[in-house]
């Protein structure tokens, strides 16, 4: 049975974690009838599965990457998954300030990752 790569594995999992975080954080936003307690109890919920899959991606990927890297990967996952669920799930259209803002993101992320001499 093939097993997914030590770099690969922690950048799925950050991934998966990411989307069920973002329906936690954002997702309530399409029922805003709903009452604040219930939403954030909900929140809670979905939350709980992100941790599950958030704190291991990071234990397991300190193994391959630093600090610094993880937390880089999590911000472009986050944005990115965001970005997707913006359009796809509310609807919210992304211009080309968003496209230039995450352009930074995406030159910051490499300098993190780059090894420099």
């Amino acid at each position: 049975m093939p097993t997914v790569s030590p770099q690969i594995l922690p950048i799925l999992m950050l991934l998966a974690s990411n989307v069920f975080m973002t329906f936690a954080w954002y997702g309530h936003l399409k029922f805003k009838e709903s009452s604040l307690v219930l939403v954030i109890l909900a929140s809670w919920g979905i939350a709980f599965f992100e941790y599950w899959l958030a704190v291991p991606a990071n234990r397991w990927g300190s193994a391959v990457y630093s600090a610094a890297q993880l937390k880089t990967m999590q911000e472009v996952i986050t944005l990115v998954v965001f970005a997707c669920f913006s359009v796809l799930y509310l609807k919210e259209p992304l211009g080309w300030n968003h496209a230039l803002g995450f352009a930074f993101i995406a030159a910051g992320a490499f300098l993190i990752f780059h090894k420099w001499s």
